[in-house]
C-alpha cells in the first residue's frame, strides 16, 4: 500500500474569477440577490473551536468546522479521478465554512474495516493533526459508526465522514420549511445510527427517578438512555414524515392542475454548481438566487415561459446531484425529486469547465434511475462553454448526440437551447378546425397558450383556427368544429 500526500493550493478550494460572472445576472435586487445578501452576511465567524457538546449526555452535534484536514481511499480509478474527489471535497468543506489545511489519500483494495485508513495510517495522521493545529478530519466516503468512534478516540479530534459533511451544508442552506424538514429528517436518520455518550451514560437504565426522573415517559425498569434517546429520535422523524406528506399533497396538486391544463414541464437537473439557477434566470428572468457555491438551491423554484409560438410551459430547477449522494437525502428529498421524475423533459446541466465533465454526467444519471428518472426524454446543456476546452466540449457534443452548448454567463448558445427545448416539448395529439364567434376570444387565447397553432384566418362569422390540442380542450371546442362538406 501507498501513500500519496498533496497540499491542496487555493485553486483547489476556489474557482477562477469568471465563475462569478454567474453571481451578476440582475442588476436589480431581486429576490435571488436579496437571499444571496442574507446568506452572507452569515457568514460562520473565525476563532470557533470545534468541541464535542454534550446535550442530555447524548452527542447531538452540530458541524462546526474550521481547520481540517482531509483524508481519502483510493479504490479504483485512475490518480487523476482520486485527486478530483479529493479537490471535491475541499470543495465541500469550503462551502461548509471551514478551511483545509492539508489532504492525503492512499491507494488499499477496500477501507479498513476498523479505521477506514489502516492502523499505521492512523499513527501519521495523528501527528499530521497535531502539527497543522486541526481540529477536526474529514473522510472522503461514509464510515460507519465503529470506524467513526475509533477515529475519533485514536485521533482525539472531531472526525466527519463525506455524508454528515453534505447534511451539515444542507442544513446551512435549507429555507424553506419543507426543504428545512427534509434536511432534519435526513440528519435523524444518519443521527440515530451513531448516538454516542460518555463513559456509561448510555447504558444506564431509566425507571422510576433514577436518571434524573425518566421513569414518566420512559418504558420502565430495564431502558437504557440511547433506548430513551433513539426512541425520541424514531417519533420525531415520524412527526417529520407526516408533515412532509403534507406538503407533498400540495405539490401534488398543484402538479395535477398542469396535467389537466396539459402545461408540459422542464426540469432543470444536474451537478451542483454547474450553472442550473444562472441557466433559469437567462431563459426566464426568475430572479432565483445565484452562488458561485456548492448546493447553493436546495428549494425548488418553478416558472412559466412561452414558446416562440406563445404555448406556455413550465421550468423548475431542482437541488444539485453530487457523487454518492448519501442515501438519506435522496429519500428525505423523494418529494422534491419528484419534479424531475415526472416532467416531459429533463434538461442537464454538465460544467463543461470541470475536470471530469463525463463523471459527472454518469453521477447524476445515477440518480435519475434512483428516482425512476431515467425514461424521460433528456438534453444534455454543456454551460460554461465560455470557459471550457473547446475541445473538451467537442467531446461531449460527440458523445452525447442530443446535446448543446451553452454559456448562462455570455448568453453564447441559449437561443439553440430555447429551440432544442421548443422541439423536444411534446405536442398536443388532437387536430381541430374550428370557427370560434368573435365573443368568445378566451377560447382563441387557450388555443395559443396551450395548443400548437397551424393557421389563423379572420371571416365574416369568426375566427377561423386550425390548430392541435390536448382533449379536453378539443371537447370543449367541438361545438364549433367546421365540418367539411
Amino acid at each position: 500500500m501507498t501513500k500519496q500526500t498533496f497540499h491542496l493550493d487555493d485553486e483547489l478550494a476556489q474557482t477562477d474569477d469568471w465563475e462569478s460572472g454567474y453571481a451578476d445576472d440582475e442588476d436589480t435586487e431581486t429576490t435571488g440577490s436579496l437571499d444571496l445578501a442574507e446568506r452572507h452576511a452569515l457568514r460562520r465567524a473565525a476563532g470557533l473551536r470545534t468541541e464535542l457538546e454534550d446535550i442530555t449526555e447524548v452527542e447531538y452535534r452540530q458541524l462546526r468546522l474550521e481547520r481540517v484536514i482531509l483524508v481519502g481511499v483510493w479504490t479504483q480509478g485512475t490518480v487523476t479521478d482520486a485527486e478530483n474527489s479529493m479537490a471535491e471535497l475541499a470543495l465541500l468543506a469550503e462551502t461548509a465554512g471551514s478551511e483545509v489545511l492539508d489532504a492525503l489519500f492512499q491507494r488499499r483494495q477496500t477501507p479498513d474495516p476498523a479505521t477506514y485508513i489502516g492502523r499505521g495510517k492512523v499513527e501519521g495522521m495523528r501527528e499530521i493533526v497535531a502539527a497543522t493545529g486541526a481540529d477536526t478530519v474529514i473522510c472522503d466516503g461514509e464510515l460507519a459508526p465503529s470506524q467513526l468512534r475509533n477515529l475519533e478516540d485514536r485521533l482525539k479530534v472531531k472526525v466527519v465522514d463525506r455524508t454528515a459533511l453534505i447534511l451539515d451544508i444542507f442544513a446551512q442552506h435549507a429555507k424553506s420549511k419543507e426543504g428545512q424538514a427534509q434536511v432534519e429528517l435526513a440528519q435523524l436518520n444518519y443521527m440515530k445510527q451513531r448516538l454516542r455518550g460518555w463513559g456509561g451514560n448510555l447504558s444506564r437504565q431509566a425507571g422510576g427517578r433514577v436518571a434524573g426522573g425518566e421513569g414518566i415517559g420512559g418504558r420502565g425498569p430495564g431502558e437504557t438512555k440511547i433506548e430513551t434517546d433513539r426512541r425520541r429520535i424514531n417519533t420525531k422523524i415520524a412527526k417529520l414524515r407526516r408533515e412532509l406528506a403534507h406538503m407533498k399533497t400540495t405539490r401534488t396538486t398543484k402538479r395535477a392542475e398542469r396535467r389537466r391544463n396539459a402545461i408540459p414541464s422542464v426540469a432543470i437537473a444536474g451537478y451542483t454548481n454547474a450553472g442550473k439557477s444562472s441557466l433559469l434566470n437567462r431563459m426566464t428572468n426568475a430572479g432565483v438566487l445565484v452562488e458561485d457555491s456548492l448546493f447553493a438551491t436546495l428549494d425548488p423554484t418553478t416558472r412559466r415561459t412561452t414558446t416562440s409560438d406563445g404555448r406556455i410551459y413550465t421550468m423548475s430547477d431542482t437541488v444539485g446531484f453530487v457523487r454518492h449522494l448519501p442515501h438519506q437525502l435522496v429519500e428525505a428529498f423523494r418529494s422534491t425529486l419528484e419534479e424531475v421524475a415526472d416532467s416531459d423533459l429533463i434538461v442537464h446541466v454538465v460544467d463543461g469547465s470541470h475536470p471530469d465533465p463525463e463523471g459527472q454526467l454518469a453521477a447524476v444519471r445515477e440518480v435519475f434511475a434512483d428516482i425512476g428518472a431515467s425514461g424521460v426524454p433528456e438534453l444534455v446543456v454543456i454551460n460554461k462553454s465560455d470557459a471550457a476546452d473547446p475541445l473538451v466540449v467537442q467531446r461531449i457534443l460527440s458523445r452525447e448526440p442530443h446535446s448543446v452548448a451553452a454559456s448562462a454567463r455570455t448568453g453564447e448558445g441559449i437561443a439553440e437551447l430555447l429551440q432544442a427545448i421548443e422541439a423536444d416539448l411534446p405536442h398536443p395529439g388532437v387536430e381541430v378546425s374550428v370557427l370560434v364567434p368573435y365573443d368568445r376570444g378566451d377560447l382563441v387565447n387557450r388555443l395559443h397558450e396551450q395548443g400548437e397553432v397551424l393557421s389563423v384566418e379572420h371571416v365574416a362569422e369568426g375566427t377561423l383556427v386550425s390548430a392541435r390540442v390536448h382533449e379536453g380542450l378539443a371537447s370543449e371546442l367541438e361545438q364549433f368544429a367546421v365540418r367539411e362538406g
